[in-house]
Protein backbone atom coordinates (compact mmCIF):
# COMPACT_ATOMS: atom_id res chain seq x y z
CA UNK A 1 0.00 0.00 0.00
CA UNK A 2 1.50 3.44 -0.64
CA UNK A 3 -0.06 6.54 -0.21
CA UNK A 4 -0.65 9.69 -2.71
CA UNK A 5 -0.26 13.20 -2.30
CA UNK A 6 -4.40 13.69 -1.23
CA UNK A 7 -3.94 10.92 1.24
CA UNK A 8 -0.81 13.01 3.03
CA UNK A 9 -2.20 16.08 2.59
CA UNK A 10 -6.05 14.35 4.26
CA UNK A 11 -3.85 12.85 6.98
CA UNK A 12 -1.98 16.20 7.86
CA UNK A 13 -4.81 18.34 7.60
CA UNK A 14 -6.76 16.09 10.26
CA UNK A 15 -3.34 16.52 12.18
CA UNK A 16 -3.69 20.01 11.70
CA UNK A 17 -0.39 20.34 9.93
CA UNK A 18 0.44 22.34 7.17
CA UNK A 19 2.76 21.02 4.50
CA UNK A 20 4.61 22.59 2.06
CA UNK A 21 4.80 20.67 -1.89
CA UNK A 22 8.03 19.73 -0.46
CA UNK A 23 7.23 18.46 2.51
CA UNK A 24 4.71 16.40 1.53
CA UNK A 25 6.59 14.53 -0.94
CA UNK A 26 9.12 13.75 1.76
CA UNK A 27 6.20 12.88 3.97
CA UNK A 28 4.71 10.42 1.72
CA UNK A 29 8.23 8.79 1.34
CA UNK A 30 8.98 8.07 4.58
CA UNK A 31 5.03 6.81 5.34
CA UNK A 32 5.19 4.56 2.21
CA UNK A 33 8.70 3.40 3.68
CA UNK A 34 7.05 2.61 7.10
CA UNK A 35 3.97 1.12 5.26
CA UNK A 36 6.61 -1.20 3.45
CA UNK A 37 8.17 -2.08 6.51
CA UNK A 38 4.47 -2.66 8.00
CA UNK A 39 3.62 -5.64 5.17
CA UNK A 40 7.04 -7.05 5.31
CA UNK A 41 6.54 -8.00 9.00
CA UNK A 42 3.00 -8.60 7.90
CA UNK A 43 4.22 -11.35 5.41
CA UNK A 44 6.63 -13.73 8.34
CA UNK A 45 5.02 -16.59 9.42
CA UNK A 46 4.25 -16.64 12.84
CA UNK A 47 2.13 -19.77 13.68
CA UNK A 48 3.48 -21.49 16.41
CA UNK A 49 5.43 -18.56 17.30
CA UNK A 50 4.11 -17.72 21.42
CA UNK A 51 3.41 -13.93 22.26
CA UNK A 52 6.11 -12.61 24.73
CA UNK A 53 5.77 -9.67 26.17
CA UNK A 54 9.91 -8.77 26.13
CA UNK A 55 12.19 -10.09 23.54
CA UNK A 56 14.67 -11.27 26.51
CA UNK A 57 13.64 -13.60 28.84
CA UNK A 58 14.22 -11.55 31.74
CA UNK A 59 13.00 -10.55 35.04
CA UNK A 60 13.27 -7.69 37.24
CA UNK A 61 14.96 -7.95 40.28
CA UNK A 62 12.21 -6.61 43.46
CA UNK A 63 13.14 -5.58 46.75
CA UNK A 64 11.14 -7.20 49.92
CA UNK A 65 7.65 -5.59 50.16
CA UNK A 66 8.73 -4.73 53.78
CA UNK A 67 6.98 -1.72 55.35
CA UNK A 68 9.82 1.32 56.25
CA UNK A 69 7.64 4.39 56.90
CA UNK A 70 5.84 4.45 60.12
CA UNK A 71 2.14 5.19 60.56
CA UNK A 72 1.44 8.95 60.36
CA UNK A 73 -1.80 9.16 59.52
CA UNK A 74 -3.62 10.41 63.04
CA UNK A 75 -0.97 13.04 62.62
CA UNK A 76 -2.06 14.40 59.04
CA UNK A 77 -5.84 13.68 60.09
CA UNK A 78 -4.85 16.21 62.76
CA UNK A 79 -4.66 19.09 60.79
CA UNK A 80 -6.85 18.15 57.89
CA UNK A 81 -10.02 20.69 58.19
CA UNK A 82 -12.34 17.50 58.33
CA UNK A 83 -11.72 14.27 58.51
CA UNK A 84 -14.43 11.48 59.84
CA UNK A 85 -13.60 7.36 60.72
CA UNK A 86 -10.13 7.77 59.07
CA UNK A 87 -11.32 9.65 55.83
CA UNK A 88 -10.78 12.92 54.75
CA UNK A 89 -14.44 15.06 54.21
CA UNK A 90 -14.28 17.10 51.58
CA UNK A 91 -17.03 19.46 50.06
CA UNK A 92 -19.32 18.13 47.40
CA UNK A 93 -18.05 19.43 43.76
CA UNK A 94 -19.93 17.68 41.49
CA UNK A 95 -24.02 17.29 41.42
Amino acid sequence: MSLSLDQVYRIARLARLELSAGEAEATASKLNGILGLIEQMQAVDTTGVAPMSHPQDVHQRLRDDAVTETDRREAFQAVAPEAEAGLYLVPKVIE
